[in-house]
């Protein structure tokens, strides 16, 4: 059983993920994105709020809500990878070889659903803290839970579902696709710094298109309870936007966030890869002894 482990390991790295070696990889490559990136954040939020960036505090105050994120950026992405590797895996051993991008845009949005359900509450949490820096997190979260309940900590959360499916399904089978490319070029594995030029250029391109989902989804989630907004649709909301400010006002912070999730995307996905392939390396030594 352990040689074929190690044969099947050896033929299929990127394949045979174990479930905690995804853990472990997604956890350090979430935390090292969310705090290296968090002032970009931060300056993309304010730019998308309503009351505008001046308003929301401007250039200061920019590492506001950075509690929320340190303590939910290892459990979101965690939570994301391990679903995405072991949903890959299965559906890569059950579909032809010609419907890759399909079971990588299924395990995508799978990975998404369940990682939310720790990414909402800190999105709610942090961009509240980044909208009004003189509150510290800690302070916001109280205020949500008594003000709110429960329900207010994942307001926002079909919203951030709506928006990160539309931008996993263009992200993840983009990423696969140039990782494979450079692979078949080269006729090598693909090393972490190749992982993560790929992972910048997928997450530029999925960040501008999806830029319009994100600014309705800011919205809702820093809007005052009981307005129109903070109970409105995806659809509401960005008509709104769109009768206010026009297409600009749907590409607020597009650059920011270009930038942000370009380089979080080198950040993200190059980290995971280098991660993922010293732990399966260890994995792979363990059980050839």
């Amino acid at each position: 059983m352990e040689n074929e482990l190690a044969a099947e390991m050896s033929a299929h790295p990127g394949t045979t993920t174990h479930f905690r070696v995804a853990l472990a990889a997604g956890a350090a490559a979430g935390t090292s994105v969310d705090v290296a990136l968090f002032p970009l954040d931060t300056i993309k939020t304010r730019l998308q709020s309503q009351q505008g960036f001046r308003a929301a505090g401007g250039f200061r105050g920019i590492y506001s809500g950075l509690l929320s994120v340190t303590l939910g950026s290892a459990p979101t992405a965690a939570l994301f990878f391990g679903s995405y590797e072991t949903t890959k895996f299965i559906l890569q051993r059950l579909l032809p070889e010609h419907l890759a991008p399909v079971s990588h845009m299924v395990a995508a949005a799978t990975g998404e659903v369940i990682a939310c359900l720790i990414r909402v509450p800190v999105e709610v949490v942090k961009q509240r803290a980044q909208a009004a820096p003189a509150l510290s997190s800690i302070k916001i979260f109280k205020q949500t839970l008594a003000a709110e309940g429960l329900y207010g900590l994942y307001r926002g959360y079909s919203t951030t579902v709506a928006r990160e499916i539309p931008f996993s399904f263009i992200q993840f089978p983009l990423w696969e696709f140039f990782k494979k490319q450079w692979s078949v070029k080269t006729q090598k594995s693909i090393a972490a710094w190749q992982s993560s030029l790929c992972g910048a250029l997928a997450g530029g391109i999925s960040a501008a298109l999806t830029t319009p989902l994100d600014v309705a989804k800011t919205r809702i989630m820093l809007a005052q309870k009981g307005s129109p907004t903070a109970s409105g649709s995806f659809i509401f909301v960005m008509r709104h936007i769109y009768w206010e400010n026009g297409v600009p006002g749907l590409f607020a912070g597009v650059v920011p966030r270009v930038m942000w999730i370009s380089i979080g995307g080198a950040i993200f996905l190059g980290v995971y890869e280098k991660v993922k392939i010293v732990l399966e390396g260890m994995m792979l030594n363990t059980v050839k002894k």
